[in-house]
C-alpha cells in the first residue's frame, strides 16, 4: 500500500479532521438508513464525500437530520479505534455485513498487507487511516450537497449517491470557506454571462460549443489585439492554419496513435481520411518545413490564434471553462539547444506582461521526468530540464519543482493564476518537446555544414481564450476593467429633447476613440443609471438641459461617484489615460 505524505503538519492535521468527518457521516447515514449500502469516503480539497447505495434518493431534510445525527456522534467523542486483521477475515466480516463495494477495496489489497479497521461508536470502516484521536476533535463541519456518482467513476457501473461536506480546524475557518463559495457564486461565469448578455450555449448548436455575443466579442477582439501586438514587438510571426487536416497528418505527430480518444471521429473526403484538428503544433511544423533554415536564421516564432477541437465528455463540460472547440493561443518556437534558455526566458518575460496587464497573482512549477513510458535520452532531459531551470533562475522566478509531472515526451513549466478570491487556475504552459522534431525530421543547417534537429518549444500563455475569458469574468465579476470594457461609456438623457445633444455627443466619443452607447429609452434617469450599473459601465454620462447650454456631460462614475460636468473631450482624454495604463 502507497504510504501518504503531507507537505507539513498543519495539511495533515486538516487531511485527519475530513478523513474523520467522512467517517463519521457514515457513522450517522448508516444510523438513521439501516437499509444503506457503504462505498468510500475519502478527504477531497475543500472537504469530504461518501459513497452511498440506496434506493431512495436523499433529499434535504434527510441531509438536516444526517447533520444534525453527525453533532450528536461528534458531541458523543467516540474515540477512533485501529483494528488489524487478515483479508480471509475481512472478506467473511464484510460479506456477511453484505457490503459489496468493501469487497471490491479487500480484493485491492496486497496478499501481505494486513487489512486495517478503524471503528468509532458502532460503526466499523475498512480504512488504513490517519484520523483524529476522537470524532469530539472535528471542530467544525457542514454538509453541502448530494450528488450521483458511478461506483468506481465509471459510467457502465451503478450509479450512488454521493454527499458532500466539508470540515475546518476552526468555525471562523469555515465560515470563511462558506463566505468564498457565496461570493463564487456571485462571481460565477455562467451566471454572468447570463445577465451581461455575454455569450450562450445551446443544445442544438451542441454541448461544450460557445456562442460569443457581441459585447464578450469585443472583449475577444480587444484581448487578441493586445496579444498580437505584444507577440510582434517580440519577432514572432502570425501564422494561420487549416480548421481539418488530413488523418496522415496525425499519424506522423502520433496524436492518432495516442491521442484518439480525445480526437472527433474521420471525415471521409475524397476516399480520404480528415479530422477536425486537435492541435495546432503539426500545421506549424509544416510551415517550418517549407524551406531549408540556417543555423543563422533561427530562432524561428510562429504564433496563431487556432482553435481547435477536443472530445470532453458532457459530464466535465463547465460553461466556457470546459469546453470541446476553443482557441488557443498558440505559439511554436524552433531554435538551437544552445538559444533554448534564452527562447526559454523570453516566454516567460512575456507571460509576465500578459499576466500582469489582466492583474493575476501567478505560481509557477516546473514539471519533471516522469518515472515511467518516456522518450528521449537522459543526455535530451537533462539539456530540456537544465534549459527551463536556467530561464527560470535568469528571471528571478521563484518556483516549485512537481517530480515527474511532467509530459512523456518533455519537461515543462505550468503556471497557475491566482484570482480575486484566492482560486487557482492551470492557464500558461511551456514545453520543450523531444518528440516531434524526431517524428517530422524537423532539421536546420548548423555551423559544421550538417543538418541537426531543431529544438521545438510549445507555449500557450492564456491557455484558450474560452477559458482565460471565462475566468476572467469570475476574477473582476463580470466588472471589466477600462480597456476592456465593451461599453466604456453610457450617455444617459434625462428627456426626449436633449436626445439629439446626446447623439452629438456620443458621435464626439467615438470619434475620439471611446465604446460609447446612448440610452434612448423612455426612462427616467434613475433607472438608466441602475440599468447601466447593472451592465456595470465604467462611465455614466448624464444629460440634461444644463449640460445642453453648457456643451458638457455629467460624470459618474461606477466606483467613484460623481465626476462633475466635463466636456466630451475631457471625458475621452480620462477614458484613453486609463485605457494607456490598463488599469
Amino acid at each position: 500500500m502507497s504510504v501518504m505524505t503531507f507537505k507539513d503538519e498543519k495539511e495533515e492535521q486538516l487531511y485527519k479532521i475530513r478523513h474523520s468527518a467522512a467517517h463519521v457521516l457514515a457513522t450517522a447515514v448508516t444510523e438513521l438508513f439501516p437499509d444503506v449500502k457503504v462505498a468510500g469516503g475519502p478527504p477531497v480539497e475543500d472537504g469530504f464525500y461518501y459513497d452511498f447505495q440506496r434506493a431512495t434518493p436523499f433529499t434535504p431534510e434527510d441531509l438536516e437530520a444526517i447533520e444534525k445525527k453527525m453533532r450528536q456522534v461528534i458531541g458523543a467523542d467516540q474515540p477512533f479505534e485501529r483494528l488489524e486483521t487478515t483479508r480471509e477475515e475481512a472478506h467473511q466480516r464484510f460479506t456477511e455485513a453484505g457490503e459489496k463495494y468493501k469487497l471490491h477495496f479487500i480484493r485491492e489489497i496486497p496478499d501481505q498487507d494486513k487489512v486495517t479497521y478503524y471503528k468509532n461508536g458502532p460503526f466499523l470502516d475498512l480504512c488504513r487511516g490517519p484520523h483524529v484521536p476522537s470524532t469530539g476533535k472535528i471542530p467544525a463541519f457542514k454538509l453541502m450537497r448530494v450528488a450521483g456518482a458511478y461506483w468506481l467513476g465509471d459510467e457502465k457501473n451503478e450509479m450512488l449517491q454521493r454527499i458532500y461536506g466539508t470540515a475546518w480546524p476552526s468555525k471562523q475557518d469555515l465560515d470563511a470557506y462558506l463566505h468564498r463559495l457565496e461570493e463564487a457564486a456571485r462571481r460565477d461565469h455562467r451566471k454572468l454571462g447570463r445577465e451581461l448578455n455575454l455569450f450562450s450555449l445551446h443544445e442544438d448548436v451542441g454541448a461544450g460549443l460557445v456562442l460569443w455575443h457581441p459585447k464578450l466579442g469585443m472583449v475577444r477582439h480587444l484581448i487578441e489585439t493586445f496579444w498580437k501586438e505584444e507577440h510582434l514587438k517580440r519577432g514572432y510571426q502570425l501564422v494561420y492554419t487549416p480548421h481539418i487536416a488530413s488523418e496522415k497528418i496525425y499519424q506522423t505527430s502520433g496524436h492518432l496513435e495516442n491521442y484518439a480518444d480525445l480526437m472527433y471521429g474521420a471525415m471521409d473526403i475524397d476516399g480520404q481520411n480528415y479530422r477536425v484538428k486537435p492541435m495546432n503544433c503539426p500545421g506549424h511544423i509544416k510551415i517550418f518545413q517549407t524551406r531549408k533554415w540556417s543555423y543563422r536564421e533561427l530562432p524561428v516564432r510562429y504564433a496563431e490564434l487556432g482553435t481547435v477541437y477536443r472530445y470532453e465528455r458532457s459530464g466535465v463540460l463547465h460553461g466556457m471553462q470546459r469546453v470541446r472547440g476553443f482557441t488557443q493561443d498558440d505559439s511554436h518556437i524552433f531554435c538551437t539547444a544552445e538559444q533554448l534558455p534564452g527562447e526559454i526566458e523570453g516566454v516567460l518575460e512575456l507571460m509576465d506582461v500578459l499576466l500582469k496587464a489582466f492583474h493575476y497573482e501567478y505560481k509557477v512549477f516546473l514539471a519533471t521526468r516522469p518515472k515511467d513510458h518516456t522518450i528521449g535520452t537522459d543526455h535530451e532531459w537533462e539539456v530540456a530540464t537544465g534549459a527551463l531551470v536556467q530561464a527560470l533562475e535568469r528571471r528571478g522566478l521563484p518556483y516549485e519543482v512537481d517530480e515527474g509531472g511532467g509530459a512523456f515526451y518533455a519537461p515543462k513549466i505550468d503556471v497557475k493564476l491566482t484570482d480575486a478570491i484566492g482560486r487557482e487556475w492551470q492557464c500558461p504552459t511551456i514545453q520543450v518537446d523531444l518528440t516531434l522534431p524526431k517524428r517530422f525530421g524537423v532539421m536546420y543547417t548548423a555551423a559544421d555544414g550538417k543538418d541537426h534537429e531543431v529544438i521545438m518549444v510549445h507555449r500557450a500563455l492564456l491557455g484558450s481564450m474560452e477559458r482565460f475569458v471565462g475566468n476572467y469574468i469570475e476574477h473582476v465579476a463580470g466588472e471589466f476593467p477600462v480597456w476592456l470594457a465593451p461599453v466604456q461609456a453610457a450617455i444617459l438623457p434625462v428627456s426626449d429633447d436633449v436626445l439629439p445633444y446626446a447623439e452629438q455627443a456620443a458621435a464626439e466619443l467615438k470619434a475620439l476613440g471611446i465604446r460609447v452607447e446612448v440610452d434612448r429609452r423612455s426612462e427616467k434617469i434613475g433607472h438608466k443609471i441602475r440599468d447601466a450599473e447593472l451592465q456595470k459601465t465604467p462611465y455614466m454620462l448624464v444629460v440634461g438641459k444644463k449640460e445642453v447650454e453648457s456643451g458638457g456631460l455629467a460624470v459618474r462614475h461606477k466606483r467613484r461617484g460623481q465626476e462633475g460636468v466635463q466636456t466630451p473631450a475631457q471625458v475621452a482624454e480620462k477614458i484613453l489615460a486609463e485605457v494607456a495604463l490598463k488599469s
